[in-house]
């Protein structure tokens, strides 16, 4: 069964024709059960996102801040395996039809197996991975299972990052780049920062065509706005996941995060 890297090609492009940046949400799997989760990630396709990536949840993030390690222990101390972000997947995706990526480190799938994660992915209706910590240059064996099995390979760059670095790395992803908006971890910021803009100019500048999507930082509506102005897809994860922990009770998660994901949708649309 071929994964839906076209769906997810193709929901980016209807934005960019509808003259606006896709909204990207994030929330990981199993948190804060996996039913729970599966509830909220379909709450915010309902308020408004594009596409959603699933977390998977690890112990040891290098990019994940504090609200989203919080959320992390808690699914990990659940009991989350991988059968349970494959379950997300295939739910949230069948439920709404709309594109669902996993963002994970790269151990789990390594102990995993390329072909089983690659295979069950697909099977499950993801569109592909966002895989932060793989190295472009050891990344041939994933990208060739993802390929055959019609998943996206999502890397992502920095401001650090080298114009030769973004060649190389644009040169064999799919889907979207994600472009981390600033040095550090994920989390809400007062500013996105102006270098955002410029990471985004010159990942385009490789001329590879592939949609560039910022992250790292964007919590509100008015944030959005501002990103959607210079990128071609909007990401945001920590806001979603910290409604979620600061909400008296599940139902009222469910409620925040929907309602954030409706500002956001706004936001993108330049109605903020």
């Amino acid at each position: 069964m071929s994964g839906n890297h076209q769906l997810l090609t193709d929901t980016l492009a209807a934005a960019k024709a509808e003259g606006r940046a896709a909204l990207i949400a994030y929330l990981p799997a199993g948190f804060p059960t996996v039913d729970g989760g599966i509830e909220a990630i379909e709450a915010v396709f309902d308020g408004g996102a594009d596409v959603v990536e699933v977390g998977l949840p690890h112990s040891d993030p290098v990019l994940d801040g504090p609200v989203i390690q919080t959320a992390d222990d808690i699914a990990l101390r659940g009991g989350v395996k991988i059968a349970d972000v494959m379950r997300t997947v295939r739910e949230t995706h069948r439920a709404t039809g709309k594109p669902v990526l996993v963002m994970t480190y790269w151990n789990p799938i390594d102990r995993y197996g390329v072909e089983r994660f690659t295979a069950e992915l697909a099977e499950a209706g993801g569109a592909g991975c966002i895989l932060p910590d793989l190295p472009v240059q050891e990344s041939a064996l994933w990208r060739e299972h993802a390929e055959k099995h019609g998943l996206a390979t999502v890397f992502v760059v920095a401001p650090s990052s080298k114009d030769e670095r973004l060649a190389e790395i644009t040169a064999v992803g799919s889907g979207f780049v994600y472009a981390a908006s600033l040095m550090g971890v994920t989390g809400t910021r007062e500013s996105v920062g102006a270098q955002a803009e410029e990471l985004v100019r010159r990942t385009r500048g490789t001329g590879s065509g592939l949609p560039v999507c910022v992250g790292l930082g964007v919590s509100n509506a008015t944030q959005a706005a501002e990103v959607a102005g210079f990128a071609d897809g909007v990401i945001v994860g920590s806001a979603f996941v910290k409604r979620m922990l600061d909400a008296p009770d599940h139902a009222s998660g469910i409620a925040a995060v929907r309602e954030l994901a409706g500002l956001l949708a706004k936001g993108v649309r330049g109605r903020a």
